[in-house]
């Protein structure tokens, strides 16, 4: 009953751990390009997914084999996190202002779902992304799994729950999100695209504040590096 009641734990902790701001941040700066709820909503999945083969990777060798990853190599796996976050947030800002100019300001007839769907390759800048999160996410999780659960089989099987309750809490936070943006975009394209610049500056100034307190707060760029998992 005791592992039962654990892991299912695990599960609604994976849920809560799809909520941290960095997440968030970093999905809704991808949904916010997509036109459509079905093109938006499984980015939440695809997401989770890469995340949870990190977690599991990276962690499982934790458990196993007891690796201990250096401080230097933890912030250096954040801070990727933290420049991701800059790159996708300067892309939607690029795309947002080209797209402006390219309509001269008028609201173009939307495009056709099935259109974008067909041409846009989705699945592996979401799958990226989790992955990198992940991995930066992956020795907090491993730690905190074998502080509570000492059997490593047992605590391979709480990294398996943890993920799938990742991967649910996603797929309901980039759903909310699809909602009002694929409303927006098949009414109001200037709105639409307002939305992605938005997202954009928004995920652009999150890193950057990542950036700094990785690299000068827990001093990543100095030779005394502090590193808390989290």
């Amino acid at each position: 009953m005791g592992i039962t009641v654990t892991l299912g734990f695990g599960f609604f902790l994976g849920i809560r751990h799809a909520t941290d701001a960095d997440h968030v941040v970093a999905v809704s700066a991808i949904v916010s390009r997509e036109r459509t709820l079905w093109a938006a909503a499984p980015i939440g999945v695809i997401w989770g997914a890469g995340h949870s083969i990190a977690i599991l990777i990276v962690g499982g060798a934790i458990i196993f084999f007891s690796i201990v990853i250096p401080p230097y190599v933890g912030l250096s796996m954040e801070l990727c996190v933290a420049l991701m976050l800059v790159f996708l947030g300067g892309l939607n800002v690029r795309a947002g202002f080209r797209e402006a100019a390219e309509s001269g300001g008028e609201e173009p007839y939307p495009e056709h779902p099935s259109a974008r769907a067909l041409n846009r390759p989705r699945s592996m800048r979401p799958l990226f992304v989790g992955i990198m999160h992940g991995l930066a996410g992956s020795a907090a999780v491993a730690l905190l799994v074998l502080g509570t659960i000492p059997n490593a089989l047992w605590a391979a099987c709480y990294l398996v729950v943890f993920g799938v309750g990742t991967i649910a809490g996603m797929l309901l936070i980039t759903t909310a999100m699809a909602v009002p943006i694929a409303a927006a975009a098949q009414r109001f394209a200037r709105l639409h695209r307002v939305l992605g610049v938005v997202t954009g500056l928004l995920s652009v100034s999150f890193g950057a504040l990542l950036i700094y307190d990785i690299g000068f707060v827990q001093g990543l760029f100095s030779s005394h590096p502090h590193w808390l998992p989290q």
